[in-house]
């Protein structure tokens, strides 16, 4: 990109401007649906994510439920096994190994049986709240259906005026150097979207203050960048803005 005059550089800044106005005035005629739609999608994927988190936790607790089931009868058997062996011994010795072994068992199974009412637990919790999720992400989807709807209309009732004002302003940024696109986007986000903003009755037409005569009288030669002193918006002259008006 070839450097431009300041001029240039001015009357490109303010078709800018004017450019995201008018794209400004058809986001705000969307009012806020956007939010809207954007908020409701984040709400069904959340639902769906933790009716998937609930789903996987299920399956986990299944699996470790019927695993417990499988150790506690394993450890029956081998409580019969040891009741079996103790009517076969010679000695009290062997006869008392045996009873620890089946006390062992016998504790195994209980703390087994606990697992497995705790497992029974979570699936029964988690089903009943995939239950509850589900009913609200069959709402949340619902009214996200007709929001987009909404959305959709709106946008298409705007959507050839504003295709044409986002390829002029392409072809306009296209023309600003990065330094000042940057200066530009800076003081727009500060600025609620007015970056530059032309000097109307001696004041500033962003904050309203009054400007110097002498600022003014500098401003009009088209040969530096002024920014307001009160709210930091870059200054045009009424040149500048006829100048705008003309830009291929």
């Amino acid at each position: 990109m070839k450097e431009h005059s300041v001029e240039k550089r001015l009357t490109y800044l303010y078709a800018l401007q004017q450019l995201d106005i008018q794209l400004q005035e058809i986001e705000e005629l969307k009012g806020d649906l956007p939010s809207v739609v954007k908020e409701l999608e984040t709400q069904v994927a959340e639902s769906k994510a933790k009716v998937k988190d609930l789903n996987d936790l299920i399956k986990r607790s299944k699996v470790e439920r019927d695993d417990a089931d499988v150790q506690i009868i394993a450890q029956t058997e081998r409580i019969q096994k040891y009741k079996s062996q103790q009517l076969q011994v010679k000695s009290n010795k062997q006869y008392d190994a045996l009873s620890k072994e089946i006390d062992s068992s016998t504790a195994n199974i209980a703390k087994l049986e606990k697992d497995m009412e705790s497992c029974e637990t979570r699936i029964q919790t988690s089903k009943t709240d995939i239950e509850t999720i589900t009913a609200k992400l069959e709402e949340y989807s619902a009214e996200l259906g007709e929001k987009q709807k909404e959305l959709r209309e709106v946008t298409k009732e705007h959507e050839k005026e504003e295709t044409k004002l986002r390829r002029e302003r392409e072809k306009i940024a296209a023309q600003i150097s990065k330094a000042d696109l940057e200066r530009y986007d800076r003081i727009s986000l500060a600025k609620g979207g007015t970056a530059v903003v032309a000097v109307k009755r001696g004041a500033c037409g962003g904050c309203f203050n009054r400007i110097p005569p002498q600022k003014i009288l500098e401003l009009r030669q088209n040969s530096n960048l002024f920014a307001c002193e009160h709210c930091g918006r870059i200054l045009v002259s009424d040149e500048i803005v006829e100048l705008s008006v003309s830009l291929p």
